[in-house]
């Protein structure tokens, strides 16, 4: 079953609606894909048919501001996020769940898992943001900079995105990457874009309150992280986690490479079932 072939259904919760689809089948936890900031649940078009091949219900949701959820919100912080796949949870009935987490929303997932762990069967963080190396003076800065220019310039991230994929771009990555600039410039979608940029994408110390099982993926190239394994040791180490480095992957290893990602996936899941 792709994505494609799923209806978008909807959600409302205090602030706006929340877009998201679900295969409704299959066994074991049900897996909830959460994507990055700026992007869509379609970020996961090329991992989900592999996830739902292999026997998983798969459900994914579109953050606050972007894909199909409203756009204009008070808060889009991962906290925020997190309470929103919580209240997705419960509007499907789903008691536990496997949430999986992409750079902005890998903090997302680490705070489900801490607030709620009796919701959580574990959680997967992909090329994520939590527990990140301090930044220096200068890196704050840069950061505060290079977001100012994408909230003026949404075609800086298409920029950033050729950046991103530095191996293996998908066959639809021309479009995928213009489909997201256009989004970007969408009425009302700065605002949402700010909230993002100027956000805390890396909290420090979350971890700790995790206790269920958890996965830590990173792309061995991400140009995010200047030294991606040592992000993903210092993840895993938090979390006592399995780490897998993916190699030759950018900040989106389950567009780039699809399949290394499942294999990644796949056997934590199902690790998940036996226990």
């Amino acid at each position: 079953m792709s994505m494609t072939s799923l209806a978008t259904r909807y959600l409302d919760v205090p602030g706006g609606r929340l877009a998201f689809d679900d295969t409704e089948h299959g066994s074991g936890a049900p897996v909830l894909l959460l994507p990055g900031m700026l992007d869509s649940r379609a970020a996961y078009r090329h991992l989900h048919p592999l996830l739902v091949e292999a026997g998983h219900r798969v459900i994914t949701m579109d953050v606050r501001g972007f894909g199909d959820s409203s756009i204009e919100w008070d808060d889009y912080s991962p906290a925020a996020i997190a309470a929103d796949a919580l209240a997705l949870l419960d509007h499907l009935g789903i008691d536990r769940a496997v949430v999986v987490g992409s750079s902005y929303t890998g903090a997302s997932a680490v705070k489900v898992a801490g607030d709620a762990p009796d919701r959580v069967a574990g959680i997967a963080l992909l090329d994520a943001f939590v527990e990140n190396l301090p930044q220096t003076a200068f890196q704050r800065g840069l950061v505060t900079v290079l977001g100012s220019i994408l909230i003026r310039f949404p075609a800086f991230w298409g920029t950033y995105q050729k950046l991103a994929f530095p191996t293996a771009r998908p066959a639809d990555f021309d479009e995928y990457r213009a489909a997201q600039v256009a989004a970007l410039r969408t009425p009302g979608r700065r605002t949402a874009t700010r909230g993002y940029v100027r956000g805390d994408s890396a909290p420090v110390g979350w971890s700790a309150a995790v206790r269920c099982p958890a996965l830590v993926v990173m792309g061995g190239k991400d140009p995010d992280f200047p030294k991606p394994e040592v992000v993903a040791d210092r993840q895993a180490a938090a979390l006592n986690a399995r780490k897998v480095m993916i190699e030759g992957a950018g900040h989106y290893p389950m567009a780039e490479f699809p399949q290394a990602t499942a294999d990644a996936l796949l056997p934590f899941l199902a690790s998940l079932a036996r226990g």
